[in-house]
């Protein structure tokens, strides 16, 4: 496919170039197999190269007039929308997004670009009082300088973008590192949207590379004052470590073991619609998705058939087709996986109301319930279509097995009560819960982040200003200051 193969390349310094490694990464369809494109990977060198070229821009675009950044985010967002149904392509293409996946990533990477523009103005000062006399306190919000960004495959556009735009309209210069699995829709896309949309060259510099070729090189550099992380709590552990001995900020979006619970005085068939669509969304591979769905002993029995009902009736197969729900996992590996955790997770007694099983990266839902209490499968993050449902008694024990987990993400409460609700979601430690709603939610000005092993820090909003953005104190002796000596 033209479209991939065109941006199956490094972007250093304004300049589109073959890697220099020694190795390519190849960028296939999960679906069937399609090779997409080839792209040699960037070496430790390259990296160089790509932050330098960021810390060699970045001061002239911090001194440009804020409106002027805005305008280059202005029209990326043109870019988006008038190239809406190919980037949709690309992502059912690289990913194996569904369309209705594809177009829910679109809508929030627009959302997300709008916000950006916004934030491009926000970045205000303070004068605060001093008990000096004759003296003025001045509080700039200056950029950090530059951001390295590493980006995931399960919404690499979204969650690309959605490092990378506000850390540019607020000053900064970014070099992007996307997933190896999806290098173009996280990564050269990107890159190119940004590059007809005017923005000067070295400002955003992609490098589609891996730690096997290039260490830790990405984390070590001494040019990033920042380092935006969305991925699994394992390697978030190892970005926080690499950037604490630098005496780097790492702002760290990880994993989760979300719960939605079901009281029992929740509207049923609601709360199904609720819970499948928040577990079963792209194929299960989010990490706000509803590992656990907690069901009051009241209800449990209704809600159990209606749904196993409504999951066994969700279309899987072709993401290309409008119809289809489940499309596949993001590669083989992930498929092995799911198909024998479900596997040993029933040979260790859980009941499997639907077993799903594997074709090629195709995996089918499965619904297990009748988990031991100390089951490892309820300890972890699944990604994939595996729902776990668990019956308790009252409110009380639904806040304590919701709280046994080490993440602490996302969540859901589902009560006739709202008052109720909100009540039992403040007792969860959880980064984000919602009352009568899905798990699966990220809005552009509210503060998007976890607790525990979910993460460090936070995005969205304001916290923009406090992620890609640090605070200088200038003071000025309009008088004259007496010294004691």
């Amino acid at each position: 496919m033209s479209f991939f193969t065109d941006l199956a390349h490094q972007y250093i310094d304004g300049e589109w170039r073959p890697g220099k490694g020694s190795w390519d990464i190849i960028d296939f369809n999960p679906f069937d197999g399609e090779k997409l494109a080839s792209i040699t990977v960037a070496t430790a060198d390259e990296v160089d190269q790509a932050y330098r070229a960021a810390e060699s821009a970045q001061p002239a675009w911090a001194d440009t007039n804020p409106y002027a950044r805005r305008a280059v985010l202005e029209k990326a967002l043109r870019i988006v929308e008038d190239r809406e149904g190919e980037i949709g392509d690309a992502i059912v293409a690289e990913l194996g997004g569904t369309r209705l996946k594809a177009a829910f990533e679109l809508h929030l990477a627009k959302e997300f670009l709008r916000e950006s523009i916004q934030l491009a103005l926000r970045s205000t000062g303070q004068i605060l009082p001093s008990p000096t006399e004759g003296k003025e306190n001045r509080v700039y919000r200056v950029p950090v300088g530059v951001v390295g960004v590493i980006s995931p495959f399960n919404f690499p556009f979204l969650l690309s973008l959605k490092s990378v735009a506000p850390a540019l309209a607020l000053g900064n210069a970014v070099v992007l590192k996307p997933h190896q699995n999806t290098p173009v829709c996280g990564g050269t896309l990107v890159a190119k949207v940004f590059e007809d949309a005017g923005l000067p060259a070295g400002l955003l510099n992609v490098v589609v590379t891996d730690i096997a070729e290039i260490g830790d090189a990405l984390l070590e550099h001494p040019v990033p004052q920042v380092i935006s992380f969305t991925g699994s709590d394992k390697v978030g552990r190892h970005v926080a470590t690499v950037c604490a001995t630098s005496l780097k900020r790492c702002v760290l979006e990880l994993g989760g073991n979300s719960a939605l619970i079901v009281l029992d005085d929740a509207d049923v068939d609601y709360a199904v619609d609720a819970a499948v669509f928040s577990r079963y969304v792209h194929q299960g591979q989010v990490c706000m998705a509803a590992n656990r769905i907690l069901v009051d002993r009241a209800v449990e029995r209704e809600f159990t058939e209606k749904f196993v009902a409504k999951v066994a009736s969700l279309t899987v197969g072709d993401p290309a087709d409008p119809a289809t729900q489940i499309g596949p996992l993001i590669n083989s590996s992930q498929a092995e996986a799911i198909s024998s955790l479900v596997d040993q997770t029933v040979e260790a007694g859980a009941t499997a109301l639907l077993h799903g099983r594997a074709e090629g990266n195709l995996v089918s839902p499965s619904v297990l319930t009748g988990l031991a209490a100390d089951s490892p499968v309820l300890q972890q993050e699944i990604f994939g279509p595996v729902a776990l449902l668990v019956p308790f008694d009252g409110e009380d024990e639904a806040v304590r097995i919701a709280n046994d987990t080490p993440y602490g993400l996302s969540g859901a409460v589902h009560t006739g009560d709202v008052e109720r609700g909100v009540r039992v979601g403040r007792r969860i430690r959880t980064g984000m819960i919602h009352i009568n709603d899905g798990t699966v939610h990220d809005e552009p000005i509210v503060p998007f982040g976890g607790e525990k092993s979910s993460g460090l820090g936070r995005l969205n909003g304001d916290s923009m200003l406090e992620a890609f953005t640090t605070q200088k104190w200038i003071s000025v002796q309009h008088g004259r200051s007496r010294f004691p000596f």
